[in-house]
């Protein structure tokens, strides 16, 4: 009897486990539509110039990777550039002009790869 006891606690608890990655997987958070919609105008329009992911080197030296462009620009002022043509200083770049749904997508995206800040340190107190 007692072994018919154990057996089953030891099976319950086997399936238990087995379905615990089943759970994680249905709670993991999806892609946000909007940033996957940057990414993918970021690879198509500007991954021959830039890295364009969190990792990597710029296939233009000029120009800056995606990744650091928040240490560089605030990134909500690239929306007016995006939507008239941007002009930079790191070489010929082809003119893009995007629609408002693209540059909010391409701004969603930039925000998603950046470092989080950080925390600036508080001066010593006297």
């Amino acid at each position: 009897m007692k072994r018919q006891i154990w057996t089953m606690i030891g099976l319950s608890s086997a399936i238990a486990l087995a379905t615990v990655p089943l759970a994680f997987a249905a709670g993991k958070a999806r892609p946000d539509p909007q940033v996957q919609a940057g990414r993918d105008l970021a690879q198509t329009h500007c991954s021959a110039c830039h890295a364009v992911g969190r990792t990597g080197a710029s296939p233009n030296r000029q120009a800056p990777r995606f990744v650091t462009l928040s240490k560089r620009y605030p990134l909500d002022n690239l929306a007016e550039a995006l939507s008239e043509g941007i002009l930079v200083g790191h070489g010929p770049m082809p003119a893009f002009e995007f629609e408002p749904d693209q540059i909010d997508a391409l701004i969603a995206y930039l925000k998603s790869i950046q470092p989080p800040a950080k925390p600036r340190r508080q001066p010593a107190a006297p």
